[in-house]
């Protein structure tokens, strides 16, 4: 690395390929506010290093933010075991057209990053970018500095720890939305009987609060619960509380604001055959700072 000597790249380079490198930093890290620091410290990698030391610039990046972000989640990881309550990913807003791709859509879920959560900071950024982003395994031992054997015994066994604890996933539709529209009735005029019958038998509530506001610390499990949880929840914290729809993790979200339009909680609805099969509720205020922001996400590596 040359010290001193001013960037040698063309200027837009980096911002070329920033909605895939934020794609990638926030399926290995869950969080945006992390891919952020990640790609500020890969920019300032990438504007040091002269341009005749960098023959493919997307692979260069991609080679830096993911070992970024391998080193960043095992960072993070500590504070996450002593979070208080259970830890969501921080939602992130995005458009409309995000879900129209499948692949993309099921990668930035909230089933997928709570079970991508489960493995281990290597093993999920070989997941990731051998089964969202399509890069062979040899590629990724490049990627992340290790010999093509252990690639493939950490691909093996990241395969098999995700496929058992994969849930079905349903990409956003018409239908999908207008299952939430009921449901969002049902529970804002308190018809417990009308909740029953849009929520699955096993649909799980999971809220996450971090210890700055009130929230249910541990999941809520099947469809009687969750029905009277919402219920009580719309006759007295939430009451008079306003709601709109959103797109978040190319998914229907419902934003829900106090009288003084202050955001409350962004509510991620997950909808299988018509019902609602998970609900996810953002309340840390840490989470919600940037949620007006569209984040442009791409899997192609093209």
């Amino acid at each position: 690395m040359t010290s001193g000597a001013p960037p040698t790249h063309a200027p837009d380079a980096f911002d070329t390929f920033r909605p895939l490198l934020f794609t990638i930093a926030y399926e290995i890290l869950g969080s945006a506010a992390d891919a952020e620091d990640v790609l500020q410290d890969s920019y300032l990698r990438w504007r040091e290093v002269p341009r005749t030391e960098v023959e493919h610039p997307r692979a260069y990046l991609v080679q830096v933010v993911t070992r970024q972000s391998i080193n960043h989640l095992r960072t993070v990881r500590r504070r996450r075991e002593d979070y208080v309550g259970t830890w969501l990913p921080e939602p992130i807003r995005t458009t409309p057209e995000a879900g129209h791709d499948v692949l993309l859509a099921e990668s930035v879920s909230m089933a997928m990053l709570l079970v991508l959560e489960t493995l281990g900071p290597t093993e999920r950024a070989v997941f990731v970018l051998s089964e969202v982003f399509g890069h062979s395994l040899v590629e990724i031992a490049e990627l992340i500095g290790k010999s093509d054997t252990a690639v493939r015994q950490i691909a093996h066994r990241a395969r098999a720890h995700v496929r058992s604890r994969r849930q079905r996933f349903q990409p956003d539709s018409e239908t999908s939305r207008a299952v939430i529209a009921r449901f969002l009735l049902a529970a804002r005029t308190g018809d417990v009987e009308a909740l029953l019958a849009v929520l699955a038998p096993d649909v799980v509530q999971i809220s996450d609060g971090g210890g700055r506001v009130s929230a249910a610390r541990r999941p809520i499990t099947g469809a009687e619960q969750v029905a009277r949880f919402l219920v009580g929840l719309v006759r007295g914290p939430m009451a008079g509380m306003s709601v709109e729809f959103g797109t978040f993790n190319a998914a229907p979200a419902v934003l829900a604001r106090d009288v003084d339009g202050r955001l409350d909680s962004v509510l991620l609805v997950e909808v299988i055959d018509d019902l609602v099969t998970g609900l996810y509720a953002i309340r840390n205020p840490d989470k919600l700072g940037s949620v007006d922001l569209v984040r442009p996400l791409t899997i192609t590596t093209e």
